[in-house]
């Protein structure tokens, strides 16, 4: 509703009428003054009354009571005016200065506080605060010092900036509140691109001392009120249009200050009591002075004595120098008495009662009334309560580290009002983790001084956890924090509670709230978990992929119906939820997930460098926010998703990548090992369902997948040696096929005798390879031993000594690569067999036919519909919803599915005469859908899968061609037909000759016979007559318009054959050269999938394959042997062998960012933010020997001056010396000159 009105527009007016309905209620509430007593002003000759206001301006009732107004000295605003409701309020917008709207409002001085505040945050939308700075002082025409200037601005206001401050100040032009504004504006200029915390100026002045108020008048409110100012180049008390809103408080006075003081003091003790916006700690206040009159003490002391912290800038003159002189050098001073004596406590008093006096006499000279600030405004109570005032230097400090400062303020301040038994560094900690401040935490918290505890560092860490503070939560980690204590199942569901509103994993629980209301209808006190909200959310992102989430916690892993599981965590939750005092499984885990769900990028990489299985992680975050990201409506959140997601999949394929360069093996296991962490899957499983494209074109996954692909067999096998042994099976037993040897991969490991430590088991899984499908079943059953050396064990003696020619017939047949071609020819001939009866053998319907070729193809593809019947419901461990769900996600089973359906609709349509030629029509057509399934078959080749996958990205160019083609031939064809024909109602005519023929004249059919005028020989048939047209019969073309049509016909060529096909052109060349690139990428992603559906079929191909069947139906129905396949490359490790690969893999992911790290701090940028960081110490430093430098001579100065004074004052006392001889001289002569004349006298005599 701000800062965004400042044009006209409709949308601006609806706004406004908005904001009128909204602040309606304001002059019911809040009140303004108004003088109701003329109290004469002495001074004036009864002019003016001692509010400030003219005779003429007060009421007749002001005026009336002469004999109340004669008794009266003093004018007092609480007996002498009355409350009113305001007038004043809404919107200001400052004519030729700003386009930007500022609220105000007229209030009474003795308005509630909560009810201002209220206003300013819920209603004009202002921030809620981190802290509060009202500085004081400066006020008038008083020149403000250059370096208080910069104070302010490179400070003050940068400092709030990075805390998301308010500043309160008078909001007028003059002296301080002139220097924030402009501060303010120029700091909100630089950062306008920059998304730092905005800062909010909010003046707080007299109503009666602002310029041009009355343009603010208006009983309805102002939306806005235009507002002028004059001479902007000087200091006056007009409002300044660089701040956010203004209370302008009314005490009935006019031109008089400090009418806003109490309130001022008031708003800001309430607002010392609220909490941030994060809820962790108090607002933090703190009052700034400034300069400032004598008369400010009485303001200081007040707010001293509800415990307000204050910074007093010392230098800036006034009351400032005041204070800090009072502080500083009075409490140096020795005391006069020791408090040993009897009236030990009168004594010192008094003693410093004189000295603040001689302060007060020293600094304010001019006032008359400084026994009275001893006196009444204590003075003393001020020099008491010492301890909330800090003194800032701020002209020798400089203002670099101000927010520091601040804090230290804070501190200093929240260290007297602390406890004994609290920390004292706890308010500290929680200021600098409010204002996000974390290099002060490391400077002054974290440096090795300060012994933390876990209690300590506890509440911090949600406040950083949920305020998105991610070098917080490394710090905390780094320094104490024991995440497996901290992180229980309740802590992360108060996390997860925590979610902001708007969000999208906040609409997501909200959604699924909703389904699990409607599920169980006995919904008692279940809406208190969030658990099973957030395993249902992270269903639906992370699909079939994995398990569901936190259903141990709960205790519901072992229940499958979603209605059950609801109606017993119901259950469960109506006792005392013990399950939220257990520490969590998994604590990275979890809050990685947390992180990955509201798209925190920082905290999310923090996570997952925490977390183990760091391969798996990254892609299991890179799947969750690819799904947020199709579901994300806002485009730039919605691109934020997609480049972290990209960024986990490249973490994922480099960590793989340094795992596969440090050992094969064992980055094979890391691939096919079952994670507990993960919901059971597997790093295949999960790149397969995160699209992960590049980890899927990663070597050593690629080697992995082709191990399995040629099974025992060696992988350079030529195909013609495939092909002749399949055909002559007897060929298996010679060495045209050469076979791996069981010991060769059980060898590898042990050629490597440094790999692990000295005193490595010699009994590792790690030299067990995952090549053929004996492997993986052996080790499937071996896993579930508790110690690697029964795994390496078992496998050694794996597979059973079976006969050589058992033995190499399984090897052979048993190979994913044999299943693959044997269903690629047998699916050859079943296209042979279709063509053959389609073609030669489709006799009619019973009891002509079928033939006995038609029964055969009827039969194949009875086996067809068999395995897949087999891979929909019979492979895997979910139930059958999500087999359905899984099976119609993929093309080519929709391909053949529609395939198997048209077979069958053919199939009961030809079996009847009258639905005969229907029958064999669908047959036809799906012959075609057969053939096209040839397309996925050839995906396994090197060469024909890329071009494959160029072809259907290019299918998407088609689309959107003849979209554009349909529409042009829509209007081209129905005009041509209009002017050529006048009438004719035949629909397939029309339906011709708008559609098809336009489409054949881009190929160069055109009949110009027809469509050419001047030609009157015309071959066909006509006729005008409307009843023969109605009949069917050809209508005769109309001439009279003929060259409409002929333009018509040149503009469609012009258009389809030059503009459209050359679009099409451009669009398929753009199309080749963008996915040409990648199309190896996306060959070797959709491999795998070819991979693991002929691995998990049958030796034999249809229609042999019914042989499989029975063969899998006896085992599974009559010998009841569980099945292996039905796990894809699954390995699930236990005990000491899953730790090691996870070490292992925690080792290699270390390695990796180590890595990274490396390269990040020799990259330029890197270099020069170093560079910048010295460069500024040495900027600081200087400053610091130049300010050494400045105080050195000051006192060499004062030295010499002193030395000056002394040589004076010995020089005087030398002429005094000896003007004291004389005169004693002097004085001796004249005594003794009596004397003289007697002797000589007698001697005469």
């Amino acid at each position: 509703m701000r800062d965004t009105r400042g044009e006209g527009g409709g949308g601006d007016e609806d706004k406004i009428v908005k904001s009128e309905k909204d602040q309606s209620w304001i002059p019911k509430i809040i009140k303004k003054r108004v003088c109701t007593t003329f109290v004469e002003d002495s001074f004036s000759n009864g002019a003016l009354c001692q509010c400030g206001g003219a005779r003429d301006a007060h009421a007749s009732v002001a005026l009336g009571d002469y004999f109340s107004t004669a008794m009266v000295n003093h004018w007092d605003s609480a007996q002498h005016s009355s409350e009113y409701p305001t007038d004043a309020f809404g919107e200001i917008h400052f004519a030729g200065a700003s386009k930007r709207h500022s609220y105000f409002l007229r209030l009474s001085w003795d308005t509630v506080p909560s009810m201002v505040y209220t206003l300013m945050t819920a209603h004009w939308g202002l921030p809620s605060p981190n802290l509060v700075v009202s500085v004081v002082g400066g006020e008038g025409r008083t020149k403000v010092k250059t370096w208080v200037r910069e104070v302010l601005r490179q400070g003050l206001v940068k400092a709030s900036q990075s805390t998301g401050a308010w500043i309160i100040t008078t909001g007028l032009r003059e002296g301080v509140g002139r220097c924030v504004g402009e501060a303010v504006r120029d700091h909100a200029t630089a950062a306008s691109s920059v998304p730092l915390n905005k800062v909010v100026a909010l003046g707080i002045a007299p109503w009666g001392l602002v310029h041009n108020r009355t343009q603010l008048v208006n009983s309805q409110g102002s939306f806005p009120a235009k507002y002028y100012v004059q001479n902007t180049s000087r200091d006056s008390c007009c409002l300044d249009n660089n701040y956010q809103a203004f209370l302008l408080v009314d005490d009935g006075s006019e031109g008089r200050r400090g009418g806003e003081t109490g309130f001022r003091a008031k708003l800001e003790d309430y607002i010392s009591h609220q909490r941030t916006g994060s809820g962790s700690i108090d607002i933090p206040v703190l009052c700034m002075l400034v300069s400032g009159e004598a008369s400010m003490l009485e303001r200081v002391d007040l707010s001293l004595k509800t415990s307000m912290p204050w910074l007093v800038l010392a230098g800036s003159g006034g009351l400032a120098d005041f204070l800090s002189d009072l502080l500083e050098n009075l409490s140096s001073a020795p005391a006069a008495q020791s408090s040993g004596e009897g009236d030990g406590e009168a004594g010192p008093s008094v003693d410093l009662k004189d000295r603040v006096a001689e302060r007060v006499r020293k600094h304010f000279p001019s006032d008359t009334e400084s026994d009275k600030l001893v006196e009444q405004v204590s003075a003393l109570s001020i020099y008491q309560n010492r301890g909330f005032i800090t003194i800032y230097h701020g002209e020798q400090e400089g203002p670099n580290d101000f927010d520091t400062v601040l804090l230290k303020a804070l501190v200093g301040a929240s260290k007297q009002r602390t406890s004994v038994d609290a920390s004292p560094y706890n308010e500290e900690l929680k200021l600098a983790v409010t204002w996000n401040r974390v290099d002060i935490a490391k400077s002054e918290l974290f440096n090795g001084d300060i012994q933390w505890r876990y209690d300590d560092l506890e509440d911090s860490m949600t406040d950083a956890l949920i305020n998105d503070k991610p070098q917080f939560v490394r710090l905390f980690t780094e320094n104490g924090l024991n995440i497996l204590d901290y992180l229980t199942y309740g802590r992360l569901e108060s996390l997860y509670r925590s979610v902001a509103d708007g969000t999208m994993l906040y609409q997501l629980l909200q959604r699924r709230l909703v389904e699990e209301k409607y599920l169980d209808s006995v919904f008692v006190s279940y809406s208190t978990s969030f658990f099973t909200q957030v395993a249902g959310v992270l269903e639906l992102l992370m699909g079939d992929v994995c398990q569901p989430f936190y259903y141990d916690a709960l205790g519901l892993e072992q229940i499958s119906s979603k209605r059950r599981a609801l109606r017993r965590a119901s259950k469960l939750l109506r006792g005392d939820c013990l399950y939220r005092r257990e520490r969590c499984l998994f604590p990275w885990a979890s809050l990685f997930i947390w992180a990955v769900l509201q798209n925190r990028s920082e905290m999310a990489t923090f996570f997952w460098e925490m977390a183990g299985e760091s391969v798996l992680s990254a892609l299991s975050g890179c799947k969750i926010l690819r799904e947020l990201s199709k579901l994300e409506v806002e485009t730039e959140t919605k691109l934020s998703m997609k480049e972290l997601a990209q960024r986990f999949e490249t973490v994922a394929h480099d960590v793989f990548s340094s795992c596969y360069q440090s050992n094969e093996n064992r980055s094979f296991t890391l691939l096919i090992r079952k994670s507990p962490v993960w919901g059971g899957t597997t790093c295949l499983q999960m790149g397969m369902g995160a699209d992960a494209r590049l980890f899927f074109s990663h070597d050593g996954v690629q080697s992995l997948l082709s191990q399995i692909w040629w099974g025992d067999m060696e992988r350079n096998t030529e195909v013609w040696k495939l092909l002749l042994t399949f055909f002559c099976p007897v060929l298996c037993y010679t060495n045209l096929i050469s076979f791996r040897k069981q010991e060769d991969h059980h060898q590898e490991e042990e050629g490597k005798p440094n790999e692990d430590a000295p005193g490595r088991d010699s009994d590792s899984l790690y030299g067990a390879t995952i090549f053929s499908f004996s492997d993986i079943k052996h080790i499937g059953k071996s896993s579930l031993n508790t110690t690697p050396a029964c795994i390496n064990n078992h496998i050694q003696q794996v597979p059973p000594k079976r006969p050589f020619v058992v033995s190499r017939w399984r090897q052979f047949w048993f190979a994913p690569v044999t299943a693959f071609l044997g269903n690629v020819l047998m699916y050859f001939l079943f296209l042979l067999l279709f063509a053959y009866v389609l073609l030669v053998d489709f006799k009619r319907p019973p009891p002509k036919g079928p033939a006995i070729t038609e029964y055969v193809l009827y039969f194949w593809v009875f086996t067809i519909v068999c395995e897949e019947i087999r891979e929909t419901f019979f492979l895997g461990t979910m139930n059958w919803r999500q087999r359905i769900r899984v099976y119609i996600q993929d093309v080519w089973n929709k391909c053949d599915l529609i395939a198997i359906i048209l077979f069958v609709i053919g199939l009961i349509c030809r079996m009847f005469e009258w639905s005969y030629g229907f029958g064999r029509e669908i047959l036809c057509v799906d012959y075609m859908v057969f053939t096209l399934r040839l397309i996925h078959i050839f995906a396994i080749h090197k060469q024909l899968g890329p071009k494959i996958i160029i072809v259907g990205k290019m299918m998407k160019d088609v689309f959107f061609f003849l979209f554009f083609l349909g529409v042009w031939q829509m209007a081209y064809g129905v005009a041509n037909q209009a002017l050529l024909y006048s009438y004719d109602p035949n629909l397939d005519r029309i339906f011709r000759r708008v559609f098809y023929r336009p489409y054949l004249h881009i190929f160069g059919q055109i009949p110009v016979e027809e469509m050419d005028g001047t030609k009157s020989q015309w071959d066909m048939e006509c006729t005008d007559n409307i009843t023969l047209i109605d009949s069917g019969e050809e209508p005769c073309r109309v001439l009279y318009s003929n060259w409409l049509v002929v333009i018509l016909l040149v503009v469609y060529l012009l258009v389809t054959n030059i503009l459209l096909i050359n679009l099409l052109i451009a669009m398929f060349s753009h199309t080749f050269s963008e996915v040409q690139a990648n199309s190896d990428i996306y060959w070797k992603f959709q491999r795998y999938n070819l991979i693991v559906q002929y691995h998990s079929r049958p030796s034999l191909a249809p229609p042999f394959i019914i042989l499989s069947h029975i063969n899998l139906f006896i085992k599974r129905t009559i010998r009841k042997v569980p099945s292996v396949k039905i796990h894809h490359f699954v390995l699930k490790l236990k005990g000491k062998a899953a730790n090691r690969l996870m070490t292992w893999e925690t080792i290699q992911k270390e390695d990796f960012l180590t890595a990274q790290n490396k390269i990040q701090k020799s990259s330029d940028s890197e270099r020069l933010k170093r560079m910048s960081v010295k460069v500024d110490g040495m900027v600081k430093h200087l400053t610091e020997s130049r300010d050494f430098d400045h105080r050195l001579r000051a006192l060499e100065s004062e030295l010499e001056s002193i030395k000056r004074i002394c040589q004076n004052c010995s020089f005087k006392s030398m002429i005094k010396q000896d003007s004291m001889i004389f005169i004693a001289q002097t004085r001796a002569s004249t005594f003794s000159a009596p004397f003289s004349n007697m002797e000589k006298k007698i001697t005469c005599s």
